[in-house]
Parts: structure tokens; C-alpha cells; sequence
């Protein structure tokens, strides 16, 4: 599929000691292909359930980014990256604002009103 995103092997070998261990509960999906869907869901911006089947099921998707920023663990994970890289910084932050089509002025163009009266 186009567009995947996948770590590197050079920023896999630094945030792979930052990752929470031995953690209770169900077998571990693998982490690399778990946050690499993560980091693919915040670029492209679209629905979690929307997220490709390369990376896993949606549903780990979601949760272990929940859990993770409820626990600190991405800004962890952030800062570390880029004291390892400061020159290779990067935005994942897709978000939009949607205007409607006449929000760029009123019906009839421009005109000149008192401030006050």
C-alpha cells in the first residue's frame, strides 16, 4: 500500500529501550509495526477504525496510543528522538480547519460601516 509509514531501523534502535516492558495482559502485538501505525494515523489524520490492516488491528492501535499518552510515554519517546536527531525534526499534526465558502465576506462584497455610533 502507498503512503505506509515505517520507522527506520536508526530510530527503532532509540525508542526501543523507552517502551514500557514486561506490561500484564494479552501477548504483545509488535511494537515497531504498532507505533509505526500510530505515526501513520497522525499524519494522515483519518478515523482510527480507518486504519490500514498492515499494521495491526485498529482497535491495539488506539488503545495503546491512549494508554501511552495518558502515561507520558510519547513525550518520552519524542524528546529522545530528537536529542538523537535535532536536525531531522518532524511535524505529524494534520489537522485542518474547515470554512464554509462564503466565510470570506458577506452577500454583496465590502462595505464601509461606522464603528460606533
Amino acid at each position: 500500500m502507498a503512503g505506509e509509514f515505517w520507522l527506520s531501523d536508526r530510530q527503532w534502535a532509540v525508542i526501543d529501550p523507552l517502551l514500557p516492558k514486561n506490561q500484564p495482559g494479552a501477548h504483545r502485538v509488535d511494537d515497531r509495526r504498532v507505533i509505526s501505525g500510530i505515526i501513520h494515523m497522525l499524519k494522515v489524520g483519518c478515523r482510527w477504525q480507518d486504519c490500514p490492516a498492515v499494521y495491526g488491528p485498529s482497535t491495539t492501535i488506539y488503545n495503546r496510543f491512549r494508554r501511552w499518552t495518558m502515561k507520558g510515554v510519547w513525550r518520552r519517546l519524542f524528546v529522545a528522538l530528537v536529542e538523537f536527531s535535532p536536525d531531522d525534526v518532524q511535524m505529524i499534526d494534520s489537522t485542518s480547519a474547515k470554512a464554509h465558502r462564503s466565510a470570506g465576506g458577506g452577500k454583496g462584497g465590502a462595505k464601509s460601516r461606522r464603528l460606533a455610533a
